[in-house]
């Protein structure tokens, strides 16, 4: 039986937080421009940018995927095909941000960047994590959602509790 002792609980409560404090929220209107942030640590040349929404599937693609300064189009989710680019193409000063065009309710998610720098390979952790809220109503948007539109936002204590340790790691 699993019991919740008071060391688990502040462990628990202290990552919590930690993953709301580190994790940036961003609010913008639909039809508008977002511009998510994403910065190198090392300065060393980027060889891989790509930027993921936690509530799709990996199979069903990035939502920006650049590798040896080429964007994959062939790897990208059908939604963000022709509306994100790079904020700098030239990534001066290890700047990985992208711009997300016309903004959609269905846009509404947490995004993540991973940088693959110089010679580094494997899975790196998230360089960055955005929350992106989207406002407003687009054409053809329907009060209630749709099923495409709708995010989960529940998850398990373990979930929780690993990636606050991640990204207290990254903080």
């Amino acid at each position: 039986m699993f019991t919740l002792t008071s060391e688990l609980f502040l462990t628990l409560f202290a990552s919590s937080w930690i993953f709301v404090l580190c994790q940036e929220t961003q609010e913008v209107k639909a039809g508008e421009d977002a511009t998510l942030q994403c910065q190198s640590h090392g300065g060393a040349d980027i060889t891989v940018i790509a930027w993921s929404r936690t509530d799709l599937k990996p199979d069903d693609g990035y939502v920006f995927f650049f590798r040896d300064n080429l964007l994959r189009k062939d790897d990208q989710h059908s939604s963000f095909q022709g509306r994100v680019n790079l904020r700098d193409p030239e990534k001066k000063n290890g700047d990985a941000s992208v711009i997300l065009k016309n903004v959609k309710i269905n846009d509404t998610g947490t995004y993540e960047c991973r940088i693959g720098e110089g010679n580094k390979e494997g899975k790196s952790d998230p360089s960055s994590v955005i929350k992106l809220t989207v406002t407003g109503h687009t054409a053809g948007h329907k009060e209630g959602g749709d099923k495409e539109g709708n995010v989960s936002q529940t998850g398990g204590v373990l979930a929780l509790v690993g990636a606050g340790f991640m990204i207290f790691r990254k903080c």
